[in-house]
């Protein structure tokens, strides 16, 4: 028998650091709040929020702690909001099921995604335009075989945030927006015959606010068109930012400066979206009214 003293062995194995808990240390306040509006008879959006991550918990072990990390966590936060459309009761079901068909691609994904380096930031951005791609068919599919439902569809702008990234998934005229610093940034572009007019120069952008096709959807999760177009963009985010998910019966009744002003306020996630959604109903309420606000605290890394 040979006896082998393993302190000259270096650990871990690999020369592997043990990774930071830099995503599971982001705070965030999210609140999220919808409301019929004054003039609908029903309210056809709907908005989901989620906190995800893996974990590992050492329960056992005569491993020397200084190899294995007791405790290890990564979070995610998924939020969304879909402004439904279609006659009957055919938006309703289409922003629902938009939001229930992803959530149930994510939870049968056989692995997800929870650190993250360029390779791994295209594959999110890849799995996303594929999912949206699956919920269109989902939708198309279920508009055949109800007539009822036939050319239902859904407009789905949907955030994942890992750690300091942000990831947007826009289908549709449903809203993103930053706030920082005192000023506000809207992530997503209307995709809407207003404001395809206004990138051919024809109208002015300022224009788009009042042009009549400003609601006559582009592109669309169902519906009546076979293809749908998913933008997708990647943003660092900053400790203190806020992010705005709305569906336009807020942008419609409220402006980007009024909204840069409720959000300067220093008000929870709670209260904020409550003001949001009393300034759009204060000023008409046409529409269905849906926020969804997360306020970051994102720890500043280590020098």
């Amino acid at each position: 028998m040979i006896d082998i003293d393993t302190d000259e062995f270096s650990f871990p194995v690999l020369d592997l650091e043990s990774p930071p808990a830099t995503s599971a240390n982001v705070r965030i306040d999210v609140a999220a709040l919808s409301d019929q509006g004054r003039a609908r008879e029903r309210n056809e959006d709907h908005y989901f929020v989620a906190r995800g991550g893996r974990h590992v918990t050492t329960l056992l072990t005569n491993v020397p702690p200084e190899d294995i990390p007791s405790q290890s966590a990564e979070t995610c936060y998924v939020m969304i909001v879909a402004d439904g459309m279609g006659g009957h009761a055919g938006g309703e079901v289409a922003s629902r099921m938009a939001i229930a068909t992803l959530m149930n691609i994510i939870l049968h994904a056989p692995d997800w995604i929870m650190r993250l380096d360029d390779e791994h930031a295209h594959k999110v951005i890849q799995r996303a335009a594929d999912r949206c791609q699956q919920i269109h068919k989902a939708l198309l599919k279920k508009g055949r075989l109800h007539p009822d439902l036939e050319g239902m569809g859904t407009t789905m702008t949907a955030a994942l945030s890992l750690g300091d990234d942000l990831f947007v998934t826009q289908v549709g005229d449903s809203r993103a927006y930053l706030f920082r610093a005192g000023t506000l940034q809207q992530l997503t572009r209307d995709q809407t015959q207003a404001q395809q007019l206004a990138d051919r120069g024809v109208i002015s952008q300022q224009d788009v606010a009042r042009h009549r096709l400003r609601h006559v959807l582009t592109n669309a999760l169902g519906g009546f068109q076979r293809d749908v177009r998913v933008d997708i963009k990647r943003w660092k985010l900053a400790d203190g930012d806020r992010l705005l998910l709305c569906t336009d019966g807020l942008t419609d009744m409220i402006d980007d400066p009024h909204i840069a002003d409720v959000l300067a306020r220093e008000a929870g996630s709670d209260e904020t979206c409550r003001l949001l959604v009393e300034s759009a109903l204060e000023n008409g309420g046409k529409d269905n009214i849906t926020v969804v606000l997360a306020h970051y605290g994102i720890p500043v890394a280590p020098a």
